[in-house]
């Protein structure tokens, strides 16, 4: 187990009667591993948030702070610690699977945990009181690909096509969904298996059904190879998928990938400069999620007012806490947030960007909307 750190957020010297009463809020991110500039970045902004809180007075707060790595055995060994400790509020894990793994330990202690930026769907359907979601999940991503499939290419064939995997399947089966709804059918729905390399068949039967569009649901690598073959094989159909080909690999695409439209989460605030702790490391991934990571304690933080959730000993009444989630809403970083019955963010944003080539040769979707 990695070690935990009381985060320097409580300022100046306190009397040891304050720091009693002082809530605790754990975070549990990938401080280390191949996401720990995504952890880095969610630090960044629960830290600059227990501070700010700090400053205004009121209820004083500390932020206890562990290194889950991404790991879900490890995610779990935090949700165990933190509920040794009766730390009654968390904000984390990052990654779905780790949520998957640490929330029902965190409920059977009693703790309410906000998950910034996990999108897997069927995370907040298992009936766990004390989990809540920021950001739109999968499912929410597939329909807002859905209605603008709807509205860009309205009567003509549209193909709808996935990894295998749970997480494109989810996908395709929430745009496919959303596009009958509309009215519409898809032309054609197939899984392709990921690492496949040989598209003439099925580049063959979507020319034959003439299709204009193409959904793709699967991740970065699968997604840069279908888009090459539809290319080479002069299928010349609008590829659309969602933010799980974010990465390097399809920023490679070249010209194949022009002209791509992804779904994915507003662009979120930046924080010009934080104001604690010694200088770090800006990264894009850091300020992607840091804002996330600061709303995620704001809300903690209204609701654990609004629940009167902390008894005389300074411990959390997690069940008040969750009631006062559900009925929210709550001002933050990010606008007015709300959460429905099962921990979802309602009316959770969701932007259409469109990849386009730069001058350099680059494949690059920032600022850049499709025609409406």
């Amino acid at each position: 187990m990695r070690a935990f750190v009381l985060a320097l957020c409580l300022l100046g010297a306190m009397p040891v009667s304050a720091l009693a009463q002082t809530v605790r809020i754990g975070l549990s991110a990938p401080l280390t591993g191949p996401d720990s500039t995504f952890g880095q970045g969610l630090r960044l902004g629960a830290e600059q948030a227990v501070a700010d809180l700090n400053r205004s007075g009121g209820r004083r707060f500390a932020l206890i702070v562990a290194d889950d790595g991404g790991d879900p055995r490890q995610a779990a060994a935090v949700a165990a610690r933190f509920s040794g400790d009766e730390i009654g509020l968390v904000v984390g894990p990052f990654e779905s699977a780790a949520v998957a793994k640490a929330a029902p330990v965190y409920e059977r202690a009693g703790t309410v945990l906000i998950a910034p930026g996990v999108t897997y769907g069927p995370l907040t359907g298992r009936g766990l009181w004390n989990l809540f979601r920021l950001g739109a999940s999968d499912p929410q991503q597939g329909r807002a690909a859905a209605d603008y499939l709807g509205r860009a290419f309205v009567g003509r064939p549209i193909a709808i096509l996935n990894d295998r995997t749970t997480f494109g399947r989810g996908l395709a089966d929430a745009v496919a969904s959303r596009l009958h709804d509309l009215g519409q059918h898809e032309a054609a729905f197939e899984g392709v298996e990921r690492g496949t390399r040989d598209f003439a068949p099925l580049m063959r039967r979507l020319a034959a059904a003439k299709v204009a569009a193409v959904y793709y649901g699967g991740q970065a690598t699968d997604a840069s190879a279908l888009v090459k073959a539809m290319r080479d094989l002069r299928l010349t159909a609008t590829f659309v998928a969602s933010d799980g080909i974010l990465g390097s690999v399809f920023a490679a695409s070249g010209a194949a990938g022009e002209g791509t439209v992804m779904t994915l989460p507003p662009d979120a605030p930046r924080f010009a400069d934080l104001r604690i702790g010694k200088a770090v490391p800006r990264t894009p991934e850091a300020d992607s999620v840091a804002a996330s990571a600061y709303a995620a304690v704001q809300a903690l933080a209204q609701a654990l007012d609004r629940g009167q959730a902390v008894g005389s000993k300074g411990k959390v009444d997690g069940r008040k806490v969750a009631e006062a989630m559900r009925a929210g809403p709550f001002k933050t970083i990010l606008g007015t947030l709300a959460f429905d019955g099962r921990g979802d963010q309602t009316s959770a944003p969701v932007s259409l960007r469109v990849w386009h080539r730069t001058p350099d040769g680059r494949l690059d979707y920032a600022g850049q909307e499709p025609p409406t």
